[in-house]
Formats: structure tokens, sequence, C-alpha cells
């Protein structure tokens, strides 16, 4: 990845700033290349978040770039674990994720995650349900299933006490892309 690699958007609409990506993508390339391993997670790729500015660069082509370098690092995540500790102890620790996952997943529809907060919106419950009915599918029966797939889920807005709080979804969906990039 290089400076400037990304398309910018025409001076009327809004992208990513270009200044911000730029400066994360040279970091991180610069810890890839050459800087400890723990310097920077796939979680932390996945939480990293960019000013909107007029003229900015096209959003869905940093977004995949963000996918990609994501991938990258949790692969080499699981590299060095396994080189350290063994294939076997990589596939426990996945084993440990995916039980805590696999326990969520266990709850009723509509049951899973607790409300939002007073008035503070939240996700569609059936949308998360129907996310969760897809990971059992993969968890039990091996039914194909992706990182992608789960990270690109939208889910609708839900507001008062009859959605699924926001953060507890997110953290969630981040836990179960984590196994699935884990596995990939």
């Amino acid at each position: 990845m290089s400076d400037g690699m990304f398309r910018t958007v025409s001076g009327l609409r809004r992208g990513y700033d270009p200044d911000e990506v730029d400066e994360f993508f040279s970091h991180a390339r610069s810890v890839y290349e050459q800087g400890p391993a723990t310097a920077i997670s796939g979680t932390d790729v996945r939480q990293v978040a960019f000013d909107l500015v007029r003229g900015g660069y096209v959003t869905a082509a940093v977004d995949a770039a963000l996918d990609r370098l994501e991938a990258a690092f949790v692969a080499r995540h699981r590299s060095q674990f396994v080189t350290e500790r063994g294939q076997d102890a990589w596939m426990a620790h996945l084993g440990a994720q995916a039980r805590t996952l696999y326990g969520r997943l266990g709850r009723p529809d509509g049951d899973r995650f607790a409300p939002p907060e007073g008035r503070k919106p939240g996700y569609e419950p059936a949308d998360v349900d129907e996310l969760c009915h897809r990971l059992v599918a993969y968890f039990d029966t091996g039914a194909p299933l992706t990182a992608g797939e789960v990270r690109a889920t939208t889910f609708r807005r839900r507001n008062g006490r009859n959605g699924y709080a926001e953060g507890p979804v997110d953290a969630f969906v981040a836990r179960a892309v984590e196994v699935l990039l884990g596995v990939e």
C-alpha cells in the first residue's frame, strides 16, 4: 500500500480524510514489515475510524483495503502463534473463542443481547438473530460462511427497548470475524 493509492471522490461528495488514511496505512505497512507483531492487531485494523471530508478517498475502496489488511494481520498472528506454540494450541485457542460465541448463539431469538439503554438506538433483533442462525449452521453443520460475509452483514435500526444494544452486538460480530479469519 502506498500513499495516495486510493481515488478521491468529487469535491462535492464526502470520503475518508486522505491524510488520516495515508498515515494509518503507512504506519500499518511499517509495523507489518519490521515492527513487533503485537503493535497492530486485526482488531485494531477493524476498529480504525477516519473522518469524512469533502473530496476524500472513496470509502468503499478504503474499507476493502482495511478488510485485506485485517486478514493479513490475523494470518501473521496465526502464523506466529503456530510457530511458537503449535497447531494444536492454535486450534484450542480458536475453539475457546468459538465456545464463547456458541454460548451466545444458544440463547433464544430476541434474547441474545441486552436492549439499548434509555432511548439509544439499537439493532433490529430479527436481523441479528438471522446472522446468529447462520453462525449456528456454520458451527453445527459446516454450512459455508466467510468472515467477509459476516463483516458485510448490516442490521436495520430499532429504537427503544425492543432492539439489541449496538455495543455488545458489534463486539460479538468482531469476535465471529476473528474466529472465521482464524480458520480461513
